[in-house]
């Protein structure tokens, strides 16, 4: 009996043990990795905007060059997070990626972004928030693109076709400057994929700004 109740004290420790790991994981995944990779994303924000050789022109980007700043007035008035070459796990953990291979900020075709839903800076935690109307505003060296939000969808993981230059249309070829967003989908799952679809609505130099109208959130 002594042998006993000696193995079941040494389990309940053990359990015990484990779970204050396990807490301590879940706290640093939801919550520690929100705080370090929003304190990064203000910096590069802070950089790109303060200093004008910090900027990488679009055309000439390598894996992991933060080369705009995305800005989405429904996600909050100081929401703004730089966009990344790639959709690598290294690159998404530093905030929002550029899918390789998709259309440049601008360009005719399909632009495509990733970003966390949870953990890492989440910066699409609320894209299922997003209304058709909605501003994706993109800040490149030398202009402004204003995308607007036309719709979304949910799919499998496995359903690439939305990174098409025209979304789920194989065979089409594009006519117009679109925008896709994807994150996983729901909430602290990564079963599905939620998708936010936009198109080009305006383009002005950087150097005038843009219309603060376009900032204001409708709705």
């Amino acid at each position: 009996m002594r042998v006993l109740r000696n193995l079941i004290g040494l389990l309940g420790e053990f359990l015990i043990t484990a779970g204050a790991f396990l807490l301590l994981f879940v706290a640093w995944q939801l919550w520690w990795t929100d705080v370090v990779a929003e304190a990064e994303a203000g910096r590069v924000v802070t950089q790109l905007q303060g200093n004008p050789n910090a900027w990488v022109q679009p055309d000439q980007v390598q894996l992991g060059d933060a080369f705009a700043i995305v800005r989405i007035p429904r996600f909050g008035a100081d929401f703004a997070r730089p966009l990344y070459e790639g959709t690598t796990r290294d690159v998404l953990q530093r905030g929002i990626g550029h899918y390789d291979g998709t259309q440049l900020p601008g360009g005719v075709g399909n632009f495509a972004m990733a970003g966390h839903r949870t953990t890492y800076g989440k910066p699409f935690n609320q894209i299922d928030k997003l209304k058709v109307g909605d501003v994706v505003l993109i800040e490149t060296k030398d202009a402004y693109f204003v995308y607007r939000v036309t719709g979304h969808e949910v799919v499998p993981p496995t359903q690439t076709s939305v990174l098409l230059p025209v979304p789920d249309q194989p065979d089409a070829t594009p006519t117009v400057a679109a925008l896709t967003l994807t994150s996983c989908h729901p909430e602290f799952s990564a079963r599905e994929r939620f998708i936010a679809f936009g198109k080009l609505d305006a383009t002005y130099p950087r150097s005038k700004g843009v219309p603060a109208s376009m900032l204001e959130v409708q709705g």
